[in-house]
C-alpha cells in the first residue's frame, strides 16, 4: 500500500528541494506552502508521516501548530521538524511535545530521506498493530462468543460485568463448551489486556511435574535442571494465569495453591526466596467442584477461594437456538481459510443439524462443520452432505401415522408435533428446529394440544 508524505514549507526553494528528495520515491508526496494548509489536509485525509519546517511567516500556523494539530488524528502520524541552528532549543521542546525528530538547516536529504524511512517504518508498525488489537477483539472479545439466545446473552453480560475487575473466576461447563474462550475474552477486555494470558492444562502434567511447571526451578534442584526456569505463575505477571480442568490438580498441589493465590507469593522449586506477582486466576472445570469437595478430592478452602466469580457456560443443547448462527459462522470461517465462498445450507440440513443432541458440544459441532465443508459438492449444503448420524431415518424408523379416509389434517399434525417432542425428549427448542417453525408456535400448538 502507497503511504502519504505531507511536506511543508514556506519557502518555494526549500519546499521544491524537499519534493525533488522525494520524486524517486514510492511515497504518495504531498507539498504545501503554509502550515494552515497542512493542517487542512491533516484533517482532510489520511497522512503517514509530515516532514514540517519549524518557522514560518510572521502570524502563521507554524511547525509546532502542525504538531499539534497531527496529534488530535488517531493514530498520529510520526512528524519531523525542520530547524534552524539558531531555534534548536524550540526543536529539541517539538521532540519533547511528541515529534518523531528534528533536523537542523542546511538539511542533509540523505539523512532526510533515512529518517522518513524510519518514520514510515514506525508508522506501518503501529498500523499492524492496531490491526491485531482489532482481530484480537474480534476474536477474543465479547463479539467472539456466539449466540443470541438468553443464556449466551446473560453469560456475555456477567463477563461485562467482572471482566474489569481483579476477582479470581471459576468457569464451569461441559468439555467443548468453549471454557478457555471465556477465559481470553475476560483477559481480552480487562486492564490486563496488554498483559500475558498463559494457559496450563492441569490434566495434562503429570503430578511430578506440576509445581515445578506452576511455580519455576532454581538451576540443580533436580536432576535435569540445568537452569533457572520460570514457572507459569511468572510468566503471566502481570497477565492472567487460565488453570483448565483444575479439578485434576492433586491435594499436594492444591495447599501450596491456595497459599499463592492468598499471598501471591511463591518459592521456585529448589529455591530460598520468595518471588512476588501480580496475576489474575481464571480456573475451569468440567466436572461439578462440589462434588469432589464432597469425596474429599479437593479441598473446600481452595474451592471457595476460587469460586469468587463462578461462570457457568450452558452445554449447546440448553443453547439450540445458536446453532444455526454457529453453523454460518464456521462455514464463513472455513470458507475464508481456503479462499472459497461460504455455502448455503438447506433448510432440511440446518434443521437437523438444529435438532441434533450434540454431546461433545460446541467443538464436536465445530469439527462436523469443517468435515462437511471439505466435502461437501455444490453451493448448498444438503442432508445428502451430513455425517451418517445426521442422515434421514430408514424406512424402519419411520412413523405410522393414523392416515385414513376419515383423517384430518389437523390431526396428523398432532401426531407429527407429539413424536418429534418425544423424540427430543421434550426439549421444545430442538422440536421447533426439527419441525421448521419457530419454538413459540411451537410452544402454542402444544398449548391448544392440551386444551
Amino acid at each position: 500500500m502507497q503511504r502519504t508524505l505531507l511536506l511543508i514549507d514556506d519557502d518555494p526553494g526549500n519546499l521544491q528541494a524537499l519534493e525533488l528528495a522525494f520524486a524517486r520515491s514510492d511515497h504518495r508526496v504531498l507539498a504545501v506552502n503554509s502550515g494552515e494548509r497542512g493542517i487542512e489536509i491533516l484533517n482532510e485525509e489520511p497522512v503517514d508521516v509530515v516532514v514540517t519546517d519549524q518557522r514560518m511567516g510572521e502570524g502563521k500556523a507554524d511547525g509546532l501548530a502542525v504538531l499539534r494539530a497531527a496529534q488530535l488524528i488517531q493514530p498520529a502520524p510520526p512528524v519531523i521538524v525542520l530547524t534552524a541552528f539558531g531555534t534548536i532549543p524550540s526543536a529539541v521542546e517539538a521532540v519533547q511535545s511528541g515529534a518523531f525528530n528534528y533536523l537542523t538547516k542546511p538539511i542533509n536529504l540523505t539523512e532526510l530521506r533515512l529518517q522518513v524511512e524510519r518514520a514510515m517504518e514506525k508508522r506501518r508498525l503501529e498500523a499492524e498493530n492496531v490491526e491485531l488489537r482489532v482481530q484480537l477483539d474480534q476474536k477474543f472479545g465479547f463479539e467472539g462468543i456466539v449466540g443470541n439466545s438468553p443464556p449466551v446473552q446473560a453469560l456475555i453480560e456477567q463477563l461485562r460485568r467482572i471482566a474489569p475487575s481483579r476477582a479470581t473466576v471459576l468457569i464451569e461447563g461441559a468439555s467443548g463448551t468453549g471454557k478457555e474462550l471465556l477465559a481470553r475474552a475476560l483477559h481480552q477486555n480487562s486492564p490486563r489486556r496488554g498483559g500475558p494470558l498463559i494457559p496450563v492444562h492441569c490434566a495434562s502434567l503429570a503430578e511430578s511435574l506440576l509445581e515445578s511447571e506452576l511455580f519455576g526451578h532454581e538451576k540443580g534442584a533436580f536432576t535435569g535442571a540445568v537452569a533457572r526456569k520460570p514457572g507459569r505463575f511468572e510468566l503471566a505477571d502481570g497477565g492472567t494465569l487460565f488453570l483448565d480442568e483444575i479439578g485434576d490438580i492433586p491435594l499436594s498441589m492444591q495447599v501450596v495453591l491456595l497459599r499463592v493465590l492468598e499471598t501471591h507469593e511463591f518459592m521456585r522449586v529448589g529455591g530460598q526466596e520468595a518471588v512476588r506477582v501480580d496475576v489474575r486466576v481464571v480456573a475451569a472445570t468440567n466436572r461439578p467442584l462440589e462434588q469432589a469437595v464432597a469425596e474429599g478430592r479437593f479441598r473446600e478452602d481452595l474451592f471457595y477461594r476460587l469460586k469468587v466469580v463462578t461462570l457457568r457456560v450452558p452445554p449447546l443443547r440448553e443453547r439450540a437456538g445458536d446453532i444455526p448462527l454457529l453453523v454460518r459462522t464456521f462455514l464463513t470461517e472455513f470458507a475464508k481459510e481456503h479462499g472459497q465462498p461460504a455455502p448455503k445450507v438447506s433448510p432440511e440440513a440446518m434443521a437437523r443439524l438444529a435438532a441434533h443432541h450434540w454431546p461433545g458440544n460446541v467443538r464436536e459441532l465445530r469439527n462436523t462443520i469443517e468435515s462437511i465443508f471439505l466435502f461437501h459438492t455444490g453451493d448448498e449444503i444438503g442432508v445428502r452432505d451430513l455425517p451418517p448420524n445426521l442422515a434421514p431415518s430408514t424406512p424402519s424408523e419411520s412413523w405410522a401415522l393414523p392416515v385414513g379416509s376419515e383423517t384430518r389434517l389437523d390431526e396428523v399434525e398432532k401426531e407429527v408435533i407429539r413424536k418429534v417432542v418425544l423424540q427430543c425428549e421434550g426439549n421444545v427448542t430442538r422440536a421447533a428446529a426439527r419441525l421448521g417453525i419457530s419454538r413459540r408456535t411451537l410452544q402454542r400448538k402444544l398449548k391448544e394440544m392440551d386444551s
